[in-house]
């Protein structure tokens, strides 16, 4: 009798054990969660910015002196990015939430355009830099006797991303999200519905930022837009950073107004936008090291991490939903048209391939396959090793919370405990 008390009372010690346990490692998981929310240096930065202008806004008032107001508007769109990059990780955050409806108020109050150049943090006292500083690839092979290892992301058409991590993805957001965010470089993608498909988006506009960095160069920007692709940076210029002779920054184009190419010398990076069909594109070339340079706060960033998990579509629209590619093929088989049309362009069934494919279903645009085929041109000029260009499509698991192992092994902790003092009071 005291023998099945004893072993009644350890079973229920056992599983509050394993509640508890799991109880804790649940809000462990959590506490890094929050802890990654740090409005708080946001906030810090806007201040120390706008230290400089006295911190009176150029100007108290309203009014419309955007001339006058130029340093705090920068400064308040600086704040504003700031946010976004810790929208994820502050989404129950109350001070982050002030923050936002904050900054609205405030460009609103100084008549701040919602775009433009922003704010940088007061840069800390540097040393004169030498020899090939400016020049990644350079500077890196006299230090590790190599050339650097590069990562690739392109992002084309309805919007599909190729992440760094050789990833694929079709996402379907909508609005203005961060591609790459890290210490040297911000770009930022605009993707909206297009007219006529019922499920189609396409990038409408691409921004991109070039932070300052030591003597190298100031902040530079590039923008484009649907039917207007540049040859030129924001302000004009063609080149920027100039040192010794050579510029760290440059724009050459061998089609003005549907593509150019923007060559980063300082961190090695070499981009091309260009405008496929009714969509902007954008590929990239990174060394590993400048991508992976970001803080955990920037976890959102497409070519990095690729879409949020409730923005990815893993499946193509039914072939219904074309109207002029479904009435062109027959009835038994109302997608021959566009397999054969992507087949014809595309012979390896690749992720461009099956980009090429749901375009066309989502569309029934045949010129929305030159998105594809473009991005594949430069996936081979960008990739070195021939290889890896043609990547497959292949299903993979979600990816699942970095608590859900945790709690997975307490629980068959909690069942193991369950049975080894169930089997001693047998």
């Amino acid at each position: 009798m005291g023998t099945l008390a004893l072993c009644s009372h350890y079973s229920q010690l056992s599983w509050k054990c394993s509640v508890i346990v799991a109880l804790l490692l649940f809000h462990l998981c959590c506490l890094q969660v929050w802890a990654s929310c740090r409005i708080l240096r946001c906030n810090s930065d806007f201040v120390a910015v706008t230290l400089d202008l006295g911190g009176s806004g150029g100007g108290g008032g309203g009014g419309s002196r955007e001339g006058g107001n130029a340093g705090y508007c920068s400064a308040l769109r600086s704040y504003a990015m700031c946010t976004r990059r810790m929208a994820r990780a502050c989404r129950g955050d109350l001070a982050y939430h002030s923050a936002v409806q904050g900054i609205e108020d405030l460009l609103i109050q100084h008549s701040c355009p919602r775009t433009g150049p922003t704010a940088q943090p007061r840069p800390l006292p540097q040393a004169p830099i030498s020899g090939y500083a400016c020049i990644y690839e350079k500077g890196y092979l006299q230090r590790e006797g190599r050339t650097p290892d590069y990562l690739h992301c392109g992002v084309f058409g309805d919007p599909h991303v190729r992440t760094f991590r050789d990833e694929f993805q079709t996402c379907a957001v909508q609005g203005a999200w961060p591609l790459i965010d890290n210490e040297y470089l911000y770009v930022q993608a605009t993707s909206a519905p297009m007219r006529g498909g019922a499920y189609a988006t396409a990038l409408t506009k691409i921004t991109i930022i070039f932070k300052n960095w030591r003597q190298c160069i100031e902040q530079q920007i590039y923008q484009a837009e649907l039917d207007n692709v540049p040859a030129a940076f924001v302000d004009g210029s063609v080149t920027s950073g100039e040192r010794q002779g050579q510029h760290s920054l440059s724009v050459h184009s061998d089609l003005p107004g549907r593509q150019a190419e923007i060559r980063a010398a300082h961190i090695g990076t070499t981009l091309v936008v260009r405008q496929s069909g009714h969509s902007l594109g954008l590929s990239v070339r990174s060394p590993r090291a400048i991508a992976e340079a970001f803080t955990p706060e920037q976890d959102l960033q497409l070519c990095v991490y690729g879409c949020p998990p409730s923005q990815r579509l893993e499946t193509l629209p039914s072939p219904s939903s074309s109207s002029s590619l479904s009435s062109s093929s027959s009835s038994s088989q109302p997608s021959a048209a566009a397999h054969a049309h992507c087949a014809a362009l595309l012979p390896a069934r690749d992720i461009y391939y099956q980009a090429c494919l749901f375009d066309l279903l989502a569309t029934g645009d045949l010129n929305s396959s030159t998105a594809a085929v473009a991005a594949l041109e430069d996936a081979r000029g960008m990739i070195s090793d021939p290889n890896k260009v043609h990547l497959l499509l292949v299903g993979k698991a979600d990816r699942s919370s970095p608590c859900l192992p945790l709690i997975l092994a307490v629980a068959v902790l909690s069942e193991r405990l369950v049975a080894l003092w169930t089997g001693q009071c047998l």
